[in-house]
């Protein structure tokens, strides 16, 4: 019955955030939020979107305004090439763009088309999909995830990324807390997701899918660590992701609520451990933190 009740709240998105983010939390996970005393990851993450407010944060999360912020910190060399931002399908040249291309969504995540044949990509099926994207702002709608609030919806298209040796692209994804990166994530669609700490050792822990293989450790592994802390300073947690590709280091993107703060750790008591890197802001009566201070 409870769990009737919770699927029930949490479509009521129209909910004050710190009420609704407790109900939509249990849901999920089928743990209690306190979003007075957050304890794990997950839930320090909850708290972040609920507290963590400075206006930085949507700027970071837009795939083309980020572009800005890398330049700035890191310089435009570490930016993948860019063929075009847009407003809506419409305004794409498809004759203009090379046979092969990535499109994505500027105003959420995992909103990709990967074309490696431009001849055969179905433009009914695109138009259908991306108009589907800019109808609406899902992460901030139905997340609650505080940092796409102000994003505008839009579009982007950028090179083709692969990688000569490995024939494939692998995301590198470092867990910065407090602006120090701890740990990564190395994924890709063919390969899965594996846990390495920073000496390229993996870790003890993982999410509920365990894969059989492994990485091999990127040749540019320690430029991405340098270039990863550069972005997360100043954040309470941020996760930064790189690619590399033929040697040379790719920003990816800027993500401040990984899985939307739902996937646990495993083993369980990974879960507090890793909460216990995030060292949250205070709030000093404050309703909500609004500025962004780099130490």
């Amino acid at each position: 019955m409870r769990r009737k009740i919770l699927w029930l709240l949490k479509k009521m998105t129209f909910l004050p955030q710190k009420i609704y983010l407790p109900f939509a939390y249990e849901y999920f996970t089928g743990k209690k939020l306190d979003l007075n005393n957050p304890v794990e990851f997950n839930q320090k993450l909850q708290w972040l979107k609920a507290y963590y407010h400075p206006k930085i944060l949507n700027k970071l999360v837009d795939k083309y305004a980020v572009r800005e912020y890398v330049t700035e910190k890191i310089g435009s060399e570490y930016l993948n090439e860019l063929y075009g931002v847009y407003n809506s399908f419409s305004e794409i040249d498809f004759d203009k763009l090379p046979n092969k291309f990535v499109l994505k969504a500027t105003h959420s995540s995992a909103s990709n088309i990967i074309c490696e044949d431009k001849s055969s990509l179905d433009l009914k099926v695109v138009k259908k999909r991306t108009n589907r994207w800019l109808k609406s702002n899902k992460y901030y709608r139905t997340g609650q995830e505080w940092a796409y609030k102000d994003v505008k919806p839009g579009l982007i298209i950028e090179k083709y990324l692969q990688d000569e040796k490995t024939k494939d692209l692998i995301d590198y994804k470092f867990y910065c807390f407090n602006g120090e990166p701890k740990f990564l994530v190395a994924q890709s669609g063919k390969l899965g997701r594996y846990f390495y700490d920073l000496e390229w050792n993996e870790c003890p822990f993982r999410w509920r899918i365990k894969y059989p293989n492994s990485v091999e450790k990127p040749s540019n592994f320690e430029e991405l660590k340098v270039l990863a802390k550069k972005l997360a300073k100043g954040f309470p947690f941020v996760r930064v992701d790189f690619y590399s590709v033929n040697d040379k280091s790719y920003f990816g993107e800027m993500t401040f609520y990984p899985t939307d703060a739902r996937d646990d750790f495993y083993p369980k008591e990974y879960n507090k451990i890793i909460g216990d890197m995030i060292k949250l802001p205070e709030l000093n009566g404050k309703k909500e933190i609004t500025s962004f201070e780099v130490n």
